[in-house]
């Protein structure tokens, strides 16, 4: 049992008689008054194979024995392969299912804000049952091209290191990737966070994981004021593996309510890699044909299908967007590997964290030379692109140059004057977790590192300077932070006004 959040077990029974299954059938769909009954003639787990049934269709949901569920996956001419979304420990071989006459739906509307669910729309945080608006298909037609529009408006995720060198859209898909316990999630987590005053509604879509860690995430969202404006969908790696496969198909069709809506839509699948698993598992129990490292051919159209329904729509069509932050898994730090691959040429760049910087400290540990945005460079507030414009490469050479001089080379004037600087913006671009700043002390502070004032401070005082400085701009120069939000340009009176505060900030300490 999870004691410290403050609500069930996620995987308690759900006891309610509005939560059971018989509600998620039929809460919007009467029972058709004949259905076609098939026999269950294998099962294993997380699979079934039933016969009898000849007018299923692909994706329709079946009734098994004790009220579970199953969805159509393969249908072969004698025998339907259906993956089961519940557990199957009492199901056995000769016991009778129902055709529903339904493809696999989800509840969506306003009532699902601020609720824990799991991917077929149950409830799984004791609040009772979902009062949903409507019911949608979980696998849905991508919006068409002519329906989209370019992306133009910041996603601000709080971190330096991110908004400044590697900008998110809203309605881009930035991929985050990187080895096992190197902050994938925190910074996920802290982009939801920072959504709390902008309108940006939250989806977090949890694929594969332990309950526990699931809980501890649920906790730190309740406890910064996120969840009012967040929805979580939870399939664990204890759920069977139909419920992981359909997981982040099921958050999309909720997360484009609110994008049909016009509003801006944030969804995080966490993570891709155990959804890949989850489908290569099923597949290969449905004897599906195995490809590369045993995954069917199609796992390059599973992810694209699902990535390309992230969008901005043009003003005509709702003008509402759906920004996606896949996360995956590398093994030894190989981003070359067949599941990353496919998902780096699906999305619009991505976040790599590498294990040496975790393990230094250095956190987020975002190796800014492995990423890249290769849309949220035009989105970016016009501050940003004047204050850290020449950041990105003048790190990147910082970075080549402290390692060649770690051999005892002696350096010239100019070199050490570069690697003294990158050292300062390296401590500047740390920031703990659950912590994310907001754009005017964020451009404060990095106008003060790349202007120098930053330079005569010894490492170890750079924290309180940071500190000083990002306070000073909110007490002294709230009229230009209030500009900076609003995207104007910084204007050279501006900068000029950052600086003099700065230096006064810094001299105090």
């Amino acid at each position: 049992m999870i004691n410290n959040t403050g609500y069930p077990h996620l995987k308690s029974i759900l006891d309610d008689t509005e939560t059971t299954f018989d509600r998620v059938l039929d809460r919007h769909h009467p029972p058709l008054a004949a259905t076609e009954v098939g026999t269950v003639t294998y099962v294993s787990y997380g699979i079934a194979y039933v016969e009898g049934l000849p007018g299923i269709e692909a994706e329709e949901l079946i009734r098994f024995p004790h009220n579970r569920l199953g969805m159509a996956f393969n249908l072969d001419p004698e025998v339907v392969g259906v993956i089961l979304l519940d557990d199957s420990s009492d199901l056995r071989a000769g016991g009778q299912v129902h055709r529903t006459g339904r493809v696999f739906d989800v509840p969506v509307g306003e009532g699902l804000l601020g609720r824990v669910v799991d991917p077929t729309g149950r409830p799984l945080d004791g609040q009772g049952p979902i009062r949903a608006s409507d019911q949608r298909p979980a696998e849905r037609e991508a919006p068409p091209i002519m329906h989209r529009a370019p992306v133009t408006v910041p996603l601000q995720t709080g971190l330096k290191v991110i908004d400044a060198l590697v900008p998110i859209g809203r309605g881009q898909r930035e991929l985050i990737l990187g080895d096992r316990q190197t902050g994938k999630s925190a910074v996920a987590v802290d982009t939801i966070i920072n959504q709390r005053d902008t309108g940006v509604i939250c989806v977090y879509c949890v694929i594969g994981q332990r309950e526990s860690a699931v809980a501890k995430v649920i906790a730190e969202l309740r406890e910064r004021e996120a969840m009012d404006f967040c929805l979580v969908v939870v399939a664990t790696g204890e759920d069977p593996p139909g419920l992981q496969f359909v997981a982040p198909f099921a958050a999309t069709s909720m997360a484009e309510y609110f994008m049909e809506q016009g509003r801006d839509v944030l969804i995080v699948y966490d993570n891709l890699t155990r959804h890949a698993e989850a489908y290569r598992e099923l597949s290969l129990l449905l004897r599906r044909p195995p490809g590369r490292e045993a995954y069917p051919g199609d796992i390059f159209y599973l992810h694209s299908r699902l990535l390309e329904r992230s969008t901005h729509l043009r003003p005509a069509f709702g003008g509402g967007s759906l920004t996606a932050l896949p996360i995956i898994e590398t093994q030894a730090q190989n981003m070359s590997d067949y599941i990353p691959t496919n998902l780096i040429s699906i999305t619009d760049g991505q976040i790599y964290l590498g294990p040496n910087l975790f393990q230094k400290g250095e956190l987020p540990a975002v190796d800014v030379g492995k990423s890249v945005s290769r849309v949220g460079g035009k989105a970016q507030l016009p501050a940003y692109r004047a204050v850290a414009g020449d950041l990105r490469l003048a790190y990147a050479q910082f970075e080549e140059l402290e390692v060649f001089s770690r051999f005892g080379t002696r350096l010239d004037e100019a070199t050490r004057q570069i690697i003294n600087r990158g050292r300062r913006v390296r401590e500047v671009l740390k920031q703990p977790q659950y912590a994310p700043l907001p754009v005017p002390e964020q451009i404060a502070v990095l106008l003060a590192v790349t202007e120098g004032l930053l330079d005569p401070l010894p490492l170890e005082r750079i924290g309180p300077a940071e500190q000083a400085v990002r306070q000073a701009a909110v007490d002294h120069l709230p009229d230009v932070g209030q500009r900076i939000r609003s995207g104007e340009a910084l204007k050279s009176e501006d900068r000029q006004a950052l600086l003099r505060v700065a230096q006064q900030a810094i001299a105090t300490l």
